[in-house]
């Protein structure tokens, strides 16, 4: 699979949010605030998950359409499988 340039900027911002996240345990902020940022990481991970399964569920269909060499329900199962095993 492919990851283009948004996709790598998405993670990039999300490995910036973890680094915040630490300074703030390092600088002793309050609980309630580093949860919030921890949440909002969270968030933004699984936010990246579903657009890399929703990306590769494309290019799978396609590539089996191509080849006759799939069935689009069991890609589409794949897929389905992958989002709730990240959960």
């Amino acid at each position: 699979m492919h990851y283009d340039d948004l996709l790598k900027n998405r993670v990039k911002r999300i490995e910036g949010q973890l680094r915040g996240i630490l300074r703030m345990m390092e600088e002793g902020k309050d609980c309630k605030d580093v949860i919030t940022q921890m949440s909002a990481a969270r968030t933004a991970i699984d936010r990246s998950i579903g657009v890399i399964v929703s990306q590769n569920l494309v290019e799978c269909v396609k590539q089996a359409e191509a080849e006759g060499t799939q069935k689009t329900e069991e890609l589409v199962q794949e897929a389905v499988n992958l989002l709730v095993r990240s959960k």
